[in-house]
């Protein structure tokens, strides 16, 4: 007894001497369809104002986000990498040296455009560093510095109208959520 076994032969399309794009073929009932894999594409509908006032403040609002978010972006990743320093040493002294480094190098970096900054803008980027780091100005303050200190620049905080311990709600911040989504940045933590 003997079987006869034919492979299956692949497609291959004609191609001209001007084609170019190169795509995946399938092959459905004996009809080839290319396809090509896309990015993701992202549909909003087109948002309409009741007033020209409430798209002032949303113009003001993108403002404010787009200038401090590469702030929050960077403290997110500095204190990333400070909590893994510091979990690599059991050392107290030497915590405490890698903590003072990191503080000096985010005041040498951004300490005259933190300083420049509005009140609305050091509201939002203490809500942004929230959204980065999923703890609030407050904690990381506590963890780093210790509850005295602290307690005493939320007090000072709170008389120029910040709150260190004010929390990033995605659902109460939706227009800061929509401008951050809007700009392609899309991670938390």
């Amino acid at each position: 007894m003997s079987f006869y076994v034919m492979a299956q032969k692949p497609i291959l399309p004609v191609t001209g001497k001007n084609d170019t794009i190169k795509v995946a073929l399938t092959d459905v009932d004996g009809i080839l369809v290319p396809w090509i894999v896309l990015n993701e594409v992202s549909i909003v509908n087109r948002r309409i104002f009741k007033s020209p006032e409430d798209l002032a403040k949303y113009r003001r609002l993108k403002y404010n986000v787009l200038k401090v978010l590469p702030y929050a972006r960077f403290a997110g990743q500095r204190y990333r990498q400070l909590e893994k320093d510091l979990a690599l040493t059991s050392n107290k002294r030497k915590q405490k040296e890698l903590i003072k480094s990191c503080e000096k190098e985010i005041k040498d970096l951004f300490n005259r455009e933190i300083k420049n900054m509005t009140i609305t803008q050091g509201s939002i980027l203490i809500k942004l560093i929230d959204r980065e780091t999923g703890n609030s100005s407050f904690d990381h303050l506590k963890e780093t510095k210790g509850r005295v200190p602290a307690f005493f620049l939320q007090s000072v905080a709170k008389m120029f109208g910040h709150d260190l311990k004010a929390k990033y709600d995605v659902e109460q911040e939706r227009d800061i959520e929509a401008i951050i989504l809007a700009s392609g940045y899309y991670t938390y933590q």
